[in-house]
Parts: C-alpha cells; structure tokens; sequence
C-alpha cells in the first residue's frame, strides 16, 4: 500500500509542477514581445531625432520627439521589472520544487531497493516455481501466475518512474541555471535603459527651459500651426461631401437599384458597394499601418499639446512620423475617389471603400489617378517632407460618410 501511495504521490507532484509554468511562461513570453517591440520603437525615434537633429529642427519639434522616446523608455524600463519579477518567481519555485523533488526521488528510491532486495531473497526462479506448482488447483495456479506478472509489471513501471523524475530533475536545473543568465541579462538591459533615461531628462529639462523663455513665441506658432490644419481638414470634409452628393446624383439618375439609401450626408450604396463597407468595418482592429514603419506624433481628437499642456490642440485623424521617402500604401482595396492639394497645402490622396473614405495627406510622387481601384497595401505615394521643419510626416484619416473616425481603432496595433 505504500509503494502504492508513493507512485500517486510522485505522479500528483510532477503534474502539479507542470501546470503553473505554462502560464508563467506564456506571460514571460507575452512581456519579451512588448519589451522587443518598445525596443524598436526606440530604435526607429532614434533615427528619426538624429535626422530631424541634421536638419535644425524646432525645439518644439525636438522636445516633442525626446518627451516620445522618454515615455516609450519608461515603459521598457516598467516591462523589464515586470519580467525580472517573474523570472525572479519562477527561480524561486523551480529552486522548491527541485528540493521536493529530490526528496521524493531519494524516499522513492531507498523504498524501491528494499523491494528489489526482498524480492531478490525471498522470489528466485525456482521458489517461484515451487510457489505455482504447490498451487490447489488449475484456478489457483493461473492466479499466481497473473499476480507474478502484474509484480513484475509493477516493478518495471517503479523504474520508469524513477527514470522519468531524474529526467524531470536534470531539466528543472537545465532551466534554472537559464533563467538566472535571463534575469542577468534583464539586469543589464534595465540600467542601461535607465542611465540613458536619466540623460534624456536632463535634455528635457534643459529644452524646456530653453521654450519657457520664449513661451509667447511658441505659443503663436503652435496656433498657427493649428489653423492651417483645421483649414486642410474642412478642405478634406467638403471633398466628401461633395463626393457623397455626386455618387448620389448619379445613382439617381442611372436608376440603379440600391442596397443602402443615401442622405445629404451618407452614401448611397449598391450591393456591391454594401459588401465593400461591410468587409471593411469587418476588418476594424486588423488594417495595416498606412506605412511600414513610423510612430503616431499626433493622436486623434482634442488633446493637450506635447510640450506645452496647457494648450489645446485638435486633429481629425492621427499624424504619423516617419522616414523621408517611405512608401504610403492604402490600407484596404477600394477606388480612389479624389486626388487633391488645397491651397497652402500638400498633396493628398482619398480612397472610398463603400461609405467609407480613407485619406492620405502629405503625399508626393502619387502613381494612382482618380476612379483607379486599388488593392490593400498598394502603393499610392510616397511620404512628403516639411521644408520647413525637415520631418517625414503622413497624416491618416479616416470617415464613415461625413462621419469623422478615430483611426487608431481601425489600425493593428504594433
């Protein structure tokens, strides 16, 4: 009954062993995916600040980029902890369980010799004979003959066991001594990151200082910066509905039979179109980036300016920086509805899909024509660059007819 007992007890404990690590593995896991992906994200603002530095960009401009790379660094510093924490945890539980283990093996071990040693003694070959044949009957005999099998089995499956908890053994110190060397290289990893954290405030503060004495001056230009965006987005809003107006009209008087009927304000949509909306709404959370690589500078909506709070700054889509010369692609099939450069403005390219418009602003080297259909990820221009400022920034936006949509929504996230 006892070496029953160890068996179970054996088995429960190396069971219960595995269960907890999947999970700790697969946060571990989970937190290396964000840690890398900030760490790129640093990477590419690295490079955009060393070339907007070539090109005499504004302190605005520059603070802007720096208090960026400030919070992305923080959250790495925030993910490193939280890995060196688990990793820490687990080092602790695997350090448990291989001192349970070992003494589960050692008690399993000592009992199993006592076995082998009494069957040794007390069941040679021929005992074991004289052990069937002094059987009563045929019955009696076929019952021995099963109980000697079934001992012998039992024996075989004590062995494996043992085997299989030795092997259990050597692969939790196999993992111990890695996750010490992860935990030091994440030691490393997280002072390196906060000594550069603590000079990039040091930066900071010094342009901050730099902006406070001159806070009228940045303040006018922030305002006027403003202006001429709300300009180019009310541009953009009466292309649309102008655009809505047009298809409207022109259903109209084709007669054409219509899934969705249109408004003032909203599309009216044959079924083919209605298909084409619903797979792009569909698609919400799972669009590509309208370029490859680039970090979102101006969200969606009112929000306070990056350097100076205080004022209020307003955006019907997300700005996104980027490198000068980078492709811009449309991030779902659909027809492209107008191509367009307001005065004072850049160029800009909008893609219906259905009911909705996606726009692309700040574009130069456009190789698509109006009325053209276009497929996802498809190129439609390349990135223009500020002459002014010297940044490579692409303005996305996106509307369900005349209604204005938060992008971010619509994008994966990276």
């Amino acid at each position: 009954m006892r070496r029953v007992q160890l068996v179970l007890i054996l088995g429960i404990v190396l069971l219960c062993n595995s269960i907890p690590a999947f999970s700790q593995n697969d946060k571990l896991k989970e937190l290396e995916e964000q840690r890398q992906r900030l760490g790129q994200e640093i990477e590419e603002i690295n490079k955009l600040r060393v070339d907007n530095k070539e090109k005499e960009l504004s302190v605005l401009d520059e603070v802007q980029g720096l208090n960026s790379q400030i919070n992305i660094r923080e959250n790495f510093v925030r993910l490193t902890n939280q890995q060196i924490n688990l990793l820490t945890r687990d080092i602790n539980d695997n350090l448990k369980k291989i001192d349970k283990n070992r003494t589960q093996l050692k008690v399993f071990k000592e009992d199993y010799a006592k076995m082998v040693v009494k069957s040794y003694k007390s069941k040679s070959q021929q005992s074991r004979i004289m052990f069937l044949l002094s059987s009563a009957d045929f019955v009696q005999a076929y019952k021995r003959l099963q109980y000697i099998k079934q001992y012998n089995k039992y024996r075989k499956n004590q062995a494996l066991l043992i085997q299989d908890a030795t092997v259990e053994l050597q692969q939790l110190n196999k993992d111990l001594i890695q996750q010490k060397k992860n935990k030091e290289r994440l030691i490393a990893d997280n002072r390196e990151a906060q000594n550069r954290l603590e000079l990039e405030r040091k930066q900071q503060e010094e342009l901050m200082k730099s902006i406070r004495q001159k806070e009228g001056v940045y303040t006018a230009q922030i305002r006027q910066k403003e202006q001429q965006a709300d300009a180019i987005d009310k541009a953009i809003e009466r292309l649309i509905k102008s655009a809505i107006a047009k298809a409207n009209k022109k259903a109209k008087k084709a007669g054409k039979k219509v899934a969705k009927k249109g408004s003032k304000n909203t599309f009216a949509l044959t079924k083919e179109a209605k298909d084409l909306a619903d797979n792009f709404t569909d698609n919400k959370g799972r669009l590509p980036w309208p370029v490859e690589s680039g970090r979102i500078v101006k969200k969606f909506g009112e929000q306070p300016h990056p350097t100076l709070p205080h004022i209020k700054i307003n955006s019907n889509g997300i700005q996104i920086e980027t490198r000068a010369g980078q492709t811009v692609r449309t991030v779902f099939e659909g027809e492209v509805m107008a191509i367009h450069k307001p005065k004072g403005g850049s160029r800009f390219v909008q893609i219906r899909h259905g009911n909705y418009i996606t726009t692309y602003y700040n574009l130069q080297n456009i190789v698509v024509k109006e009325g053209q259909k276009v497929s996802t990820k498809e190129k439609l221009g390349t990135v223009g660059t500020s002459p002014v400022t010297g940044r490579a920034t692409v303005k996305f936006l996106i509307y369900r007819d005349t209604k204005k949509l938060n992008p971010q929504h619509w994008i994966y996230r990276k």
